[in-house]
């Protein structure tokens, strides 16, 4: 069989992952598309209806604000109810704390925390809605859903992180045209999607969530002054502190209850100024939104109830509420916000809006305005179905082809969704021109008006929900292209690890070092880990078994190592002839023991997943015991964690650096530095750590010393590496996470010495993918999961003193893919352990190529087949109902865990051969030293 040179098998391998990653950039810029937006902003065309016999084109109407606001006015029909709007934000609020859920009221010690904001419910000045987010549930993408009624793309949970300006159409920029003044205090997230668009502004950064006071106190500082000023028609007031006190502390957090009677002063501070100035400062609206929920640890950026319920509270109205029944137990879309603020506020409704407006708030006006409001928001949803519905023409409809509200229509569009929407639409439109009809006439009547708004909600609602859930549509090509080159990746890696195998496998049939009975065994803990492969594939398809993935990952690991096991003890008459054979046997026997209980405690760490995490685990035991018990597992990370919580984190933040600082040069300083100094011995006696010897190696290492020098380098490195990343977790982890950190480097140790033990008996590739397993069990059992309200957002800011992007998003990685990275880290002692076998007459950097070779190609294979899986799956499920509450978060964790993978070769196989270079130089030099004594 031809050998394949060190060179050539980096080169393919680095072509394989090149071609991975163009082809899963263009799948996800094919599949997660900006969403097309119509462009403009919505004008005085706006209140007239659509044109169905020829586009619209009334131009762009240049007025001076003012008159621009009278020119509304006039064409709107309805009287502005409002002149200026406090937009409170209370960031992360649940509306289940303020509202109750499923008709039952908040909790007890909530609703005592909130006295003045219930109160204003009971008495029926307040009418409260929980506000259904659209995932992801993170800040960024839900204030622009309640600003523009428009649902953002689903990769605006990574452009969170990086805000850029809004340049949608939106209320802000109408309120500006209209020659609105105004102020905002709070996240900063404003000031950058509106740059420039606040007269008076004071922002704090949302991602230090280890602050709960005084990000909070920088926007109350303000109020007295502001309240006092008539300069303003808006005023936003976004709080950030309850968000914090959720990522820190989750729900149940004892700082939960202040902070929301803190609310509830602000709440009181603003109405009582707003009913005392009311006379002289016109009317003032006081809306109370949150942008979205969070789960039970505080954590947010999914899809469940818990995340998605935010609140949208309406303080000022001048409708009637009857009891607190009908103010609490409302439910509404938070994009029916945009909407429902613009036709109070006289603005148009933003272009791109796909919300309803929300009805009971217009209860103060008179029926034809009521009806006028559901008419221009039918306008405006019926020019984006025009937009987006090529086929949508109801050019040959006439209002006469309607006959008592029934439709009977013949139109050019045949297809049945086109003609479902026209048959909508005009039924409304009928209905509306009758009953005005009757009302010039004197004898319209309650049925009459009632039907029409029916009609008007029935095609609101289809049209809003059509909007909301229609796929983008995606560029089939890029999609196949990227497919077929993750296909064509996918193949390259497979063909370059089966061709190492049978290299390696060839290389122990010359030498004859299996029996048979050893040939005979060694086939059940292959196929095992081909079916886990085989299983993890087929259970992609399924949305419960992605919300679930933990199980599968804790139970075919532990399957795995039992039949390991079983397959020692097997093994166990050939070992009895020798003592040392006994020996390492008992060893090994030991070694899986420890892997399967620490496993076992870990499986119970954090085994809610998903849609269990109500289940007791030991990471929930921890919490409600309280610090004493967690401090019994923590070891250093206990005082660093203590002085985050500290109103001044100065000191913590500059300790964490010097942390970083001590880890980062020791780790880099072992890499760099130790080659150099490690010992090259010229003796033929074989290193500790070689358990069993190579059977021959090249006969320029023919004395073994250069191969012993990089097997000790690369142990002392690969330990140096584990330790400070272990090091590294307790710093950055919760603290309930310290003792799973130190099971899986009691896991890691363990392994590596069974495999140290276990000789040739098991394949090492087979070794390898075991190594892998255990990393990506360890990745659920710290508490991850296929959501993205598991992410640990508090870590990715110790002791970062400034606000980072890109810092926090490698502190934000570095904590998520610890477990899996610390896997990798672990090759490097596992190259270190193994024996190496080599052919005669094979030049110096086949040895290079062994060593590194299956421990680089096996982990970027079995990523490779599982993103290559999953993508094709997320295709295939593009039109599932859950495919972007389930399917797609779990796509995003495929992504990140391949370029997790992606660097953890990267170091692997840069401190394999950076270390046999500068030890071959070395040896070179030493030679050259003699040879020149000689």
């Amino acid at each position: 069989m031809s050998q394949m040179t060190c060179k050539s098998l980096a080169i393919i391998t680095l072509a394989g992952v090149i071609i991975q990653m163009i082809g899963l950039s263009l799948f996800v810029w094919g599949f997660f598309p900006v969403k097309p937006a119509l462009t403009g902003v919505s004008g005085p065309e706006s209140y007239r209806a659509p044109a169905f016999d020829s586009d619209e084109n009334y131009g762009n109407i240049s007025l001076p604000p003012h008159q621009l606001r009278s020119l509304y006015q006039d064409l709107s029909g309805i009287p502005p109810s409002f002149d200026r709007l406090i937009l409170l934000v209370i960031d992360g609020l649940p509306a289940e704390f303020v509202l109750g859920k499923d008709g039952n009221p908040p909790r007890k010690a909530f609703m005592e925390a909130m006295p003045y904001t219930q109160s204003l419910l009971a008495n029926g000045m307040a009418i409260g809605y929980h506000a259904k987010a659209a995932p992801p549930t993170v800040t960024m993408p839900r204030l622009k859903a309640m600003v523009s009624g428009a649902i953002g793309g689903f990769l605006d949970v990574a452009f969170n992180f990086n805000t850029q300006a809004m340049a949608d159409d939106n209320l802000l920029g109408q309120f500006s045209s209209i020659g609105w003044k105004m102020v905002m205090h709070g996240d900063d997230t404003w000031l950058k999607l509106f740059p420039g668009l606040f007269t008076r502004h004071d922002g704090v950064s949302s991602f230090f969530v280890k602050d709960t006071i005084q990000v909070d106190q920088n926007v109350s500082r303000h109020l007295v002054d502001e309240l006092s000023r008539d300069d303003w028609n808006l005023l936003i007031l976004h709080y950030l502190g309850l968000d914090h006190v959720g990522h820190i502390g989750g729900r149940t957090s004892l700082l939960m209850a202040p902070k929301l009677a803190e609310m509830d002063e602000v709440v009181k501070m603003i109405h009582t100024s707003i009913l005392t100035r009311e006379n002289d400062q016109g009317w003032t609206l006081l809306v109370v939104v949150s942008d979205h929920g969070m789960t039970e640890n505080g954590n947010h950026g999914g899809s469940s109830f818990e995340e998605a319920d935010s609140l949208a509270l309406f303080v000022g109205l001048r409708g009637h509420v009857s009891d607190y029944k009908s103010a609490t137990q409302n439910t509404v879309q938070q994009v029916d916000i945009a909407p429902t603020l613009a036709l109070l506020l006289g603005v148009p409704i933003p272009k791109n809006n796909v919300g309803v407006l929300i009805a009971e708030t217009f209860d103060q006006l008179k029926d034809d305005h009521q009806l006028r409001a559901l008419e221009l928001n039918s306008w405006q949803l019926f020019r984006l179905l025009d937009a987006q519905i090529s086929c949508l023409s109801c050019a040959n409809i006439s209002l006469n082809d309607f006959s008592d509200g029934q439709p009977s229509i013949t139109t050019e569009c045949n297809d049945s969704l086109e003609k479902m929407f026209c048959r909508l639409y005009m039924n409304a439109a009928v209905l509306h021109s009758t009953w005005k009809s009757k009302k010039v006439s004197q004898s319209s009547s309650w049925e009459d008006y009632n039907s029409t708004v029916i009609a008007y909600h029935k095609f609101l609602k289809t049209a809003s929900e059509w909007l909301s859930s229609r796929a983008t549509d995606k560029p089939v090509d890029l999609l196949a292209f990227g497919v077929t080159a993750m296909l064509l990746s996918c193949l390259v890696l497979l063909s370059l690890t089966l061709h190492m195998g049978r290299e390696i496998n060839l290389v122990e049939k010359l030498h004859h070092y299996h029996s048979n009975n050893d040939m005979q065994m060694c086939f059940l803990d292959e196929i095992f880990v081909l079916g886990v492969i085989l299983i993890l594939v087929i259970s992609m398809a399924s949305s419960s078994m992605v919300e679930e993935e933990h199980y599968i990952w804790h139970f075919m690991t532990s399957s795995l190592f039992l039949i390991l096991l079983r397959k020692t003890v097997q093994l166990l008459p050939a070992q009895n002839s020798l003592s040392k054979g006994t020996k390492n046997f008992k060893f090994q026997m030991c070694s899986v023991f420890v892997l399967l209980i620490s496993g076992r405690i870990l499986r119970g760490c954090h085994q809610g997943g998903v849609n269990w995490t109500h289940l007791p685990d030991i990471s929930k035991w921890l919490e409600n015991s309280g610090g004493v018990h967690v401090k019994t597992v923590q070891l250093v990370s206990v005082k660093y964690q203590e002085n985050a919580f500290a109103r001044s984190s100065y000191g913590a933040t500059i300790s964490a650096q010097m942390i970083y600082a001590v880890l980062g040069s020791t780790t880099v300083g072992t890499a760099v530095l130790l080659p150099w100094f490690m010992p090259i011995q010229i003796s033929k006696v074989g290193s500790s750590r070689d358990i069993y010897s190579s059977i021959s190696v090249p006969s320029d290492v023919k004395d073994k010393s250069l191969l012993m020098a990089l097997k000790d380098s690369l142990y002392v490195i690969g330990w140096a590496y584990i330790f400070c990343w272990c090091l590294l977790q307790l710093l950055l982890q919760q603290p309930i996470n310290a003792m799973p950190i130190l099971l899986l480097l009691v896991q890691i140790l363990t392994s590596l010495l069974h495999f140290s033990y276990s000789g040739l008996h098991h394949k090492e590739w087979v070794e390898i993918s075991a190594l892998y397993f255990l990393g990506m069990a360890g990745h659920f059992a710290l508490g991850n999961s296929n959501s993205l309200a598991t992410i640990d957002v508090a870590g990715a800011f110790i002791g970062i003193s400034s606000h980072s992007t890109l810092l926090s998003g490698v502190l934000m990685s570095i904590i998520t893919y610890a477990s899996p990275l610390l896997v990798l880290f672990a090759l490097v002692v596992y190259m270190s352990v193994k024996g190496c076998l080599v052919t005669q007459n094979v030049d110096s950097g086949h040895l290079l190529q062994t060593m590194l070779g299956l421990p680089c190609l096996v982990p970027l294979t079995l990523n490779s087949i599982l993103l290559t899986a999953y993508t094709i799956v997320l295709l295939l499920m593009r039109n599932h109902l859950f495919v972007w509450s389930v399917f797609s978060p779990k796509y995003l964790y495929v992504c990140a865990t391949s370029v997790c993978i992606y660097v953890g070769i990267f170091v692997l196989a840069t401190t394999g051969t950076y270390t046999y270079l500068v030890l071959g130089k070395r040896k070179m030099m030493q030679v050259s030293i003699i040879n020149d004594r000689r």
